[in-house]
């Protein structure tokens, strides 16, 4: 897509060279709490365990102290339905924090908190339990604030300095999210069943390396196609590891109708 490549070859990564933005930045290391929670759903239209787990993330959502995600999967559409939301980055990420985690496989419903935490996604007290855990334990750990504005038609990212002189360096995460999407499923477990997802990743990407030092990703914003509402970014250490810092920006007001396979 031409506004992933605008990202990946036109990313603006430097120092901060404006005042103003280093002055919030300071300001955010004082003021802000520990970075909110990451609950990280994988999920599938085509898995009959997995709708009381979505309803579980449109609760969450509503919190201030979570970032709660939808990430649609691929491998159940040999089941007969195709999910309309899967993308193979998504498939990806979660085969990914199997291999880090030393699991032995992947499924459905499964919740990642934090880059930590690994839950099923169904299990209503355990996902709050550890939700809670990671909440608590965040207040203990080195924090690193990200910012998201938006100026135009571009989204500033500002990354703060670590205040502990950190050099192993930590990936930038890029998500582009739906806030709410429905669909009607017509086929396979769940046929028959009108399925609502909140925060539905739509496209994820690598958008560069975080070593310690204050920086600034220049995102562009392309609303032409109403694919996404929404940017979350999720500073990562080890590329699938420990959560260091996440945020999230609504960018819009579109909205996807219920929709179903042809």
């Amino acid at each position: 897509m031409p506004i992933f490549r605008a990202l990946t070859l036109g990313i603006l990564l430097a120092a901060f060279g404006q005042a103003a933005w280093a002055k919030n930045t300071a300001v955010a290391q004082k003021t802000l709490p520990p970075h909110p929670v990451l609950l990280e759903l994988f999920t599938s239209q085509g898995c009959s365990d997995c709708p009381a787990a979505d309803k579980l993330v449109t609760e969450l959502a509503h919190r201030p102290d979570v970032i709660a995600l939808s990430l649609p999967i691929t491998y159940w559409d040999i089941l007969g339905w195709k999910d309309t939301f899967a993308t193979d980055a998504n498939t990806r990420r979660q085969k990914s924090y199997a291999r880090i985690m030393n699991r032995s496989g992947v499924y459905t419903p499964q919740m990642i908190i934090d880059g930590r935490l690994d839950v099923v996604g169904n299990q209503r007290d355990r996902v709050m339990q550890a939700v809670a855990m990671r909440t608590s334990a965040s207040g203990h750990e080195a924090a690193v604030p990200v910012l998201l504005r938006r100026t135009g038609n571009r989204i500033e990212i500002a990354i703060a300095k670590s205040k502990h002189g950190r050099k192993d360096g930590a990936t930038i995460w890029v998500m582009r999210t739906l806030g709410q999407g429905s669909v009607n499923i017509g086929d396979g477990e769940n046929r028959n069943r009108l399925l609502t997802y909140t925060n539905v990743v739509r496209d994820l990407q690598r958008a560069g390396e975080w070593k310690g030092q204050a920086m600034k990703i220049d995102l562009p914003v392309n609303l032409a196609k109403p694919q996404y509402d929404g940017i979350v970014v999720v500073l990562q250490a080890q590329d699938f590891g420990p959560v260091l810092g996440a945020a999230a920006l609504r960018i819009s007001d579109v909205r996807i109708p219920a929709k179903s396979n042809p």
